[in-house]
Parts: structure tokens; sequence; C-alpha cells
């Protein structure tokens, strides 16, 4: 049934549905979908009927600014499409039980709550009762109608047999543990779920001296003793990368070990296959390990943008930057630079993975894209594979637009070591 008119206790009962979706595996990580979804419910349930516009949405959930453009801009329209598949996927999982279901109609912004059909049990109950009622009356009425009856409570026992069958086989979740990956994961993944030991994650904790309650600033040799170094800390990004590594190996069956950078031993890159998080600016171990080549992160020592953190060029192509760099440090943070590189570990049978950005939410950038489906099928036909089916070492560039903290789109801007 879908709801236009909303009681104060139906409402409830609908957030309380938007809060499952939001804290679900399948969106859990993927902050810029779970705002757009707490926001077209709010306006589905305050506004009911009424549509909503993606200059609106652009404006009001990603702070786009007022000159936004729609019809050369479809990050609304992409950021709805993976919604919707966000909200399949979950209905098809975790939610298979939930009472009340939430949809969004393709060519609309605005969402929908519909009650689930009765439980097949319950189905069949009712089906039964209403047979009982209908022989009762049969049996009182003149002879020429019983055998319409008979025909009546034969298409009914039928109708409501193969009813209670379908609710039966589709109320029942999908053992995830039994699917397979999609291919663009088992592709990508495969030198890391191959061999018989976790791989590991390393996420980068930076060298803080202070402490919140008076103040803290990263680390100056310079100035500071390293006694007072406090490692406690790792940025937000990082945090959320984790978690979505983590959900990308458990669709791929295998579980991740997880370790901050500061207590890292080359021994450990020796005999392990590594994803870092986190660029050597804050990740110090790979400063001591075999990384990029190609794009390499470095404070500019000159120029407008002295110290800043960048992503330079080594071997500039026709029509590449020298050096990309993201929004000056005392602006907001609107545009990022990440780094995807697959290299060669100390042991040459072990593979590295780095995902960094010049910030926090640049490396969250970066770790999403290799863990959601559309981009790395956009990525995969880019890189070249052996003849074992494994992927070959290369380095990708992302340029990362930031919104309110939340990275909500990231394109390739160079490649090295993928096809000619």
């Amino acid at each position: 049934m879908s709801v236009t008119r909303v009681h104060f206790p139906e409402r409830e009962q609908y957030l309380a549905q938007i809060d499952r979706l939001v804290n679900s595996h399948v969106l859990h990580g993927s902050e810029s979908l779970c705002k757009l979804l707490r926001y077209l419910a709010e306006h589905a349930l305050d506004h009911p009927g009424s549509s909503l516009k993606e200059y609106q949405i652009a404006t009001e959930v990603f702070g786009r600014s007022p000159t936004f453009d729609p019809q050369s801009d479809s990050t609304i329209r992409v950021q709805a499409g993976r919604l919707r598949l966000k909200m399949v996927e979950y209905y098809a999982s975790e939610g298979a039980e939930d009472p009340i279901q939430v949809d969004m109609p393709k060519g609309t912004y605005v969402l929908s709550f519909h009650r689930r059909e009765a439980s097949a049990a319950r189905l069949q109950a009712v089906s039964h009762s209403a047979q009982h009622d209908e022989i009762v009356a049969g049996a009182k009425a003149d002879g020429k109608w019983k055998f319409a009856f008979v025909v009546l409570l034969a298409l009914l026992t039928v109708a409501s047999a193969a009813v209670a069958l379908w609710l039966a086989h589709n109320s029942r979740a999908p053992d995830r543990a039994s699917d397979p990956a999609p291919a663009a994961f088992a592709t990508f993944w495969k030198n890391f779920v191959s061999g018989p030991q976790e791989p590991w994650v390393i996420f980068s904790n930076g060298a803080f001296v202070g402490r919140p309650e008076t103040g803290m600033r990263y680390f100056d040799p310079v100035r500071d003793s390293r006694d007072q170094i406090l490692e406690h800390y790792t940025g937000v990004g990082e945090v959320l990368a984790v978690h979505a590594l983590d959900h990308t190996f458990a669709l791929l069956h295998r579980q991740i070990r997880v370790k901050r950078g500061s207590l890292l031993s080359l021994d450990d890159v020796k005999n392990n296959d590594m994803i870092f998080v986190g660029s050597p600016a804050e990740n110090l171990t790979l400063r001591d390990i075999p990384s990029t080549h190609n794009f390499i992160f470095r404070a500019l020592d000159s120029g407008p943008r002295k110290g800043d953190l960048a992503i330079v060029n080594v071997h500039p192509q026709t029509g590449e930057a020298e050096y990309w760099v993201g929004s000056p440090s005392h602006a907001n943070l609107i545009e990022d630079y990440s780094v995807i590189a697959l290299v060669r570990g100390l042991n040459p049978a072990k593979s590295v993975l780095i995902l960094a950005g010049t910030t926090t939410i640049g490396t969250q950038a970066a770790v999403e894209f290799v863990c959601q489906q559309n981009s790395l099928e956009e990525l995969l036909p880019r890189l070249q594979v052996s003849d074992a089916g494994e992927l070959k070492p290369f380095e990708a560039v992302l340029r990362v637009k930031v919104t309110r903290g939340v990275p909500v789109e990231s394109a390739i801007v160079a490649l090295r070591g993928g096809k000619p």
C-alpha cells in the first residue's frame, strides 16, 4: 500500500525503516548515499505527493553552487541510480523480512513506503477460513449454485497455494556467504584472495604532538622531540575505508587483518599481501618499501601552494599536469586527488595495493573506487591481465569532488601500466 498521508505513528515507523537501511551492511560507509536517502525520506513524509528536482537535491544535499546545471552535470542521476540499486540489494538480502519496503521509482526522486505482504502462513490461514465460509454458504444455496461454488473453491485453493509458495520462496533471505562475488571484484582482488593467508590492511595514523583538549598538530622533526609523538588518531576517511574493505572481502568470502602503520614491521611486508590505506605522508612504512614510480606524494617546495601535499607526475604525458593538488588547506575542501596503485612488494611474490589521497577524504574516495562494482567495471578494461588471470602492476590518479566532507564523484585523470 503506497502511503500519501502520513500520521505520526506511521512517520516514526517509516523513519525507523530508513535507519535500518542507513545502518545496513549494504549502505553503511556510503555517506553520500545515506545523506541522500535521509533527505528524500524527510521530503516524502513532510511533503507527500510533491516532486523533487535535480537542482534542489544538488544545492540542498550536496552543496552545489546556484549555478549547478543538471543538463551538463549528471551527479544527481548517478547518485540516485546507485541508491536504487542499494535498496534493491538490501531488500534481497538482510532486509528480506522487514515489514516496510522503501522504493524510489525510476524517473523520480520521490520515495514511497509500502507495507509488505503478510507471511505465507497467515495467507494460508486466511484462505482456509475463506474456503470454510464459502462451503457453508454453498450448502444453504440452491442446488443450481453448488457447481459454481465448487469451481470457485477449487480456483481459490489453487491460487492461495500458489501465492503461499511464492511468498515462502521470496521471503527467504539469500545466503550471502554462498553467493558468488561480482566478476569485477573477483578479477581485481584475485591477487589478494588466492593465497592461503588473509591480506593485511595497513591504515595510516599520523604523527601528532599535543593533546585533543589542548590542541594537536603534525609532528615537526625540527622543533619536536619524537618522545612527544601521539599515534592514537587517524582520519575519518581511513576509518570508513577499512569498513568498505571489510565489506568487500566479505563478498569474496575472505577476511582481512587490520593493523595501524606505526606498528608495522618490514618482516610483515615481506611475508604478506598488503593494502596500504593512506599516503606516505602519514603511512610512513610506504617510504621504506617499493612504492609508486610514476605518481609520488611530495610537498610542494615553491609557488603559491608551497608546503601543500601534492601528487607529482614524474613523467607527464601530453595534456597531463605536472602535479595535482587539492583545495588549499585554508579553504573548504571541494576537490582532492588520490592514487590507486598495484605494485610488487619486497617479496616479488607478494602484492602491494596503495590507496591514498592528499587528504583523508581523498583516501576514502580511492578505497570506495575499488570497492564499488560500477567503478571497477570502468577501470578493469583499461588494465592488463597476465596469462594466469592476475592484474599486472599499474598506477592511476583520481580527481575527487568533495561536498561537505563527503567524496561524491571520482574520475581517472591519469594511468600508467594500462593497455597500450
